[in-house]
């Protein structure tokens, strides 16, 4: 199941945490919908290249990414959306867009807008497009390292 490996790494570190089941939803909105999570709070992982190398950007729900931030947060000028073919493979054990915003745990970077640190928690797609995984924000970003910056805009 997706979720086990980050499961075993959060017990492994002692992190409290939450498993919210819900319908099956596919877009960030749906999910926060579902869920009952306010989309502000609802964290999505997009999968981005930069300079090549994948990389996570995790924003709020309600946010579009925008390159040009994540450009000049990252100190790259070659940032794109990065295409499902590339890390398809990355993530077997997850549903494709429900990958959990933790790249520390498949060597990759990861940069997360700002806004997320606004709420004591962060509620993410835990592998699956039926579950969610709920923990303390200060938790997330001592275990995951994130960059924290401007990445996103919210959507009109």
């Amino acid at each position: 199941m997706p979720i086990r490996k980050l499961r075993e790494f959060l017990d492994r570190h002692e992190v409290k945490y939450f498993v919210v089941s819900h319908s099956p939803a596919y877009t960030a909105q749906e999910i926060a919908a579902s869920a009952h999570v306010p989309g502000k709070e609802l964290a999505k992982t997009v999968m981005v290249t930069i300079d090549g190398n994948l990389a996570m950007a995790v924003l709020p729900a309600s946010h579009h990414i925008d390159f040009q931030q994540l450009r000049q947060l990252s100190g790259e000028q070659n940032v794109v959306l990065a295409a499902e073919s590339e890390f398809a493979d990355i993530f077997p054990d997850c549903e494709t867009g429900a990958m959990p915003p933790f790249g520390n745990l498949y060597g990759m970077a990861v940069y997360v807008s700002e806004e997320l640190e606004a709420d004591d928690d962060i509620a993410f797609n835990a592998g699956a497009h039926t579950e969610l995984l709920r923990l303390s924000y200060e938790s997330y970003k001592k275990l995951v390292k994130p960059v924290v910056g401007k990445l996103s805009f919210p959507m009109k």
